[in-house]
């Protein structure tokens, strides 16, 4: 029942932006830590950027900081990405992830609860 929907993904040229989207349904949106992993063809996922379940903070790895920004609409159950200064090693597919209930954060490949089908992002030189 719990979907997690991701679009926005596509072609950008590097130093382009891009917004990801992520509409949830089939479970308490409010209650879950959600946020984003990508995948590099050939490595395993990695969180992007979660916001926490209690309070809505924000995390971002490191790779990301400064360029790109979680948002969420609580009205909307949707989560955003937008990402800024879209680098080639940005090419990904971008996952939507919930985890909880009342998760502080999103804890990983395995405390992940619900995941998106993930949507495309590649960024060209």
């Amino acid at each position: 029942e719990a979907q997690l929907v991701e679009s926005g993904g596509g072609l950008v040229q590097a130093g382009g932006s891009l917004t990801l989207s992520c509409v949830a349904s089939g479970f308490t949106f409010d209650d879950y830590a959600i946020g984003w992993f990508r995948q590099v063809a050939g490595k395993e996922r990695e969180g992007v950027s979660c916001l926490s379940a209690i309070d809505r903070d924000t995390d971002y790895t490191d790779a990301v900081k400064g360029r790109f920004t979680i948002s969420s609409d609580s009205a909307k159950k949707t989560v955003y990405l937008q990402m800024n200064n879209l680098k080639p090693e940005g090419t990904a597919t971008y996952y939507c992830v919930a985890e909880g209930p009342y998760a502080h954060d999103c804890h990983g490949e395995n405390g992940v609860d619900y995941w998106g089908k993930g949507t495309l992002v590649t960024v060209s030189t």
